[in-house]
């Protein structure tokens, strides 16, 4: 496989292992449909577990459990988080 080719797939994530997959803040504000705001405020809460490499990194593993266990609670407020509550 040619060097580039390579570095691209490492890059875009392709093959690196889920649980050292780091992701920026910004990439998970695209994953989660939200902004980089909120996603500094689930960090400053403890809500999302984070790293500071340079810049701070979420763990691939970190946010999936973060939504696994974010199922049925509303995280509007990441520093009052309720039962989620759907109105018809």
């Amino acid at each position: 496989m040619e060097i580039t080719t390579r570095l691209t797939s490492m890059i875009t994530n392709e093959t690196i292992p889920a649980d050292i997959r780091l992701y920026t803040v910004k990439e998970v504000a695209a994953i989660l449909k939200t902004n980089t705001k909120f996603v500094y405020k689930l960090i400053n809460c403890n809500a999302l577990p984070a790293i500071k490499i340079g810049a701070t990194k979420i763990r691939h593993d970190s946010l999936a459990k973060f939504l696994k266990d974010a199922e049925g609670l509303d995280y509007t407020d990441p520093e009052s988080i309720r039962k989620l509550v759907c109105a018809a």
